[in-house]
C-alpha cells in the first residue's frame, strides 16, 4: 500500500492537524510516514501546504513527484488548483466549498468550483455546515478529514483512534465533537 496527499489550505485551517492525524494512524498501523510542510505568511491567511506519504514499503523522499498525488485535500477551494500538476491521473480532489478571499482578485466562487469539477475526479463539501451541525464550527478541518477518510488508504475506525489520542489533552467533549464532525463529514462524503 502507498498513498500519497497532499493536505493545501491556509494559515489558520488546521492543516497540520490533519497531516498529524493521519501520521499517528498510519503510524499505529506500522506504516511507513514521511511528511514535509510548507508554511506560507507566519500569521493567518498564508498558504500552507502538508505532502504526506504513507506506505508500507520504505519511503525515501518525503515530497511527492508531480502526477503521483493520490489525494489533494484542501481547505480552501483555490488552493486545491494551485496543487494540480501533483494530482495522479486516478486521483481525486476533497475540498471545502467556502472561500477564504485573502486577495484582491479572488475569483468568481462559482467559476472556482467550476473550474475544479472540470479539473479533476473531486468531492466537493460544506465543511462549515458539517461543523456547525457537529457542535463547533473549529471541526471545520475534521469535518473535511472526514469526508476524505475513504481515500486516504486507513480505515475510518483508525482515524478515529488517531483523532481521540490527537486531542487527549483537550478532555472528552472536544474529542466527543471531533469525532462527531469527523463522522458527520465521512457520511456527506458517502451520499
Amino acid at each position: 500500500m502507498q498513498k500519497n496527499i497532499i493536505i493545501a489550505g491556509v494559515g489558520g485551517q488546521g492543516i497540520l492537524t490533519i497531516a498529524s492525524i493521519i501520521d499517528l494512524a498510519a503510524m499505529d498501523l506500522g506504516l511507513h510516514v514521511k511528511q514535509a510542510e510548507v508554511h506560507g505568511m507566519s500569521q493567518r491567511g498564508g498558504a500552507v501546504e502538508s505532502h504526506l506519504r504513507i506506505s508500507t514499503e520504505e519511503i525515501y523522499s518525503d515530497l511527492i513527484p508531480l502526477g503521483k498525488a493520490d489525494l489533494i485535500l484542501s481547505i480552501e477551494p483555490m488552493e486545491s488548483l494551485r496543487y494540480l500538476p501533483f494530482l495522479s491521473p486516478g486521483g481525486v480532489i476533497v475540498t471545502s466549498t467556502e472561500s477564504y478571499e485573502n486577495i484582491r482578485n479572488y475569483p468568481d466562487k462559482t467559476e472556482l468550483l467550476n473550474h475544479i469539477r472540470e479539473s479533476a475526479s473531486c468531492l466537493l463539501i460544506d465543511a462549515g455546515a458539517i461543523a456547525t451541525e457537529a457542535g463547533n464550527v473549529k471541526t471545520y478541518n475534521v469535518a473535511m478529514l472526514g469526508a476524505a477518510a475513504p481515500y486516504t488508504g486507513m480505515e475510518a475506525t483508525e482515524l478515529e483512534k488517531a483523532i481521540a489520542t490527537y486531542f487527549a489533552d483537550k478532555g472528552e467533549k472536544i474529542i466527543a465533537t471531533n469525532l462527531n464532525a469527523f463522522r458527520l463529514g465521512k457520511d456527506y462524503a458517502q451520499k
